[in-house]
């Protein structure tokens, strides 16, 4: 049901109002207004409900009549699919922070995969769209890629970069990221250290292991398959993979994952095994949204600046849009941000190797 009401409000996200995000998120509409407009004196929680409510209901908060009647005024188009909550969040916060400053009208347009997206892309553009910013996992898709460039749509995408496509990114240097990660676990005295990967199908996922990879070959640690477990990004694969890490006769003393949420869910399989977190677990993820802060322990993770990201993808996708119109050639630019290791309390020195006799 879920779905469809999203599928509904997409196709009339013109009806929806600040005031339906409200009741929807639980504030009130003036809340709403100030997350909107990125200003302060609101609770991080509260922002976060705001910013799902306004993706699910697919809200555009724009500068009203003012500046769609205007010859500057453009739209650009975030689509999104099958990403986390958490993640979108935080993407949506820059976007629309960044869209504000650059007088741009935002329309956020989730499809169901690469075939939903294409055909999104074309309504979008009847509809009146400038330019399109991906976010992963659309930002993978060669054909989704091949398509804006054919149809001569000047595009941003946020991730790895696809080698040899010459389309403005946003990014950080994801390998490195989990190859400081990994070497902080190796620093602490972990040398049986678990992994799990995003999905396989996105690029991402590749990049973000070979990071891992690097790592244990540097220390001279020899990579053990059984150690790897593939999730898919979301809690639920997190569980799984979880379970069979922790299934294993000898368990890791430490567990990488490449999200804040697969972490949690491996917080969650340990807790239920009655394992320690971090006395007889270590756990890491990537990304440092707030998940990462609302679960015990906290989480030590990588942050990957989203907002920042997202925030800067909408004003070089503007940019180019004001290039095109210029009759200028856009620029093609791959921006790298910093990443940094937050360390919290899921992550200490190995203490000892759990009996396998307390996997239940």
């Amino acid at each position: 049901m879920r779905k469809i009401r999203q599928a509904a409000a997409r196709r009339h996200h013109a009806r929806v109002t600040i005031s339906d995000v409200a009741v929807r998120a639980g504030v009130s509409p003036m809340t709403v207004s100030r997350v909107i407009n990125s200003e302060g004196n609101v609770r991080d929680s509260t922002r976060a409900a705001v910013n799902t409510a306004i993706l699910e209901l697919g809200y555009s908060p724009n500068r009203a009549a003012r500046s769609l009647a205007s010859a500057s005024q453009m739209q650009v188009c975030l689509l999104y699919a099958n990403s986390s909550s958490t993640y979108l969040s935080a993407t949506l916060l820059g976007a629309l922070e960044q869209a504000r400053e650059n007088d741009t009208q935002l329309v956020v347009a989730e499809c169901d995969g690469e075939a939903d997206a294409e055909r999104t892309i074309k309504d979008q553009l009847k509809g009146g769209i400038s330019g399109v910013l991906l976010v992963p996992p659309l930002a993978d898709s060669l054909d989704l890629l091949n398509l804006l460039k054919e149809l001569d749509v000047p595009t941003v995408t946020m991730g790895p970069q696809l080698v040899g496509e010459r389309i403005s990114s946003v990014m950080i240097d994801d390998r490195s990221a989990v190859r400081t990660m990994t070497e902080y676990l190796i620093g602490l005295g972990h040398r049986r250290i678990g992994f799990i990967t995003g999905n396989p199908k996105y690029l991402v996922s590749e990049v973000r292991e070979s990071g891992y990879r690097d790592a244990l070959e540097a220390a001279g640690i020899k990579w053990r398959p059984e150690l790897v477990a593939t999730g898919r990004f979301s809690y639920r694969s997190g569980l799984d993979a979880a379970d069979r890490l922790l299934s294993l006769p000898e368990i890791p003393t430490a567990i990488c994952a490449s999200n804040d949420e697969m972490a949690a869910a491996t917080i969650s399989v340990a807790h239920r095994n009655n394992i320690d977190v971090p006395g007889e677990l270590t756990v890491t993820g990537f990304d440092d949204t707030l998940l990462a802060t609302t679960v015990w322990p906290q989480i030590t993770t990588i942050r990957q600046p989203i907002s920042d990201m997202s925030h800067a993808a909408v004003d070089l996708l503007t940019r180019s849009i004001r290039a095109v119109r210029a009759g200028s050639d856009a620029e093609c630019e791959h921006m790298t941000l910093d990443y940094s290791l937050i360390k919290r309390e899921s992550s200490a020195p190995p203490a000892r190797r759990v009996p396998r006799d307390r996997i239940t």
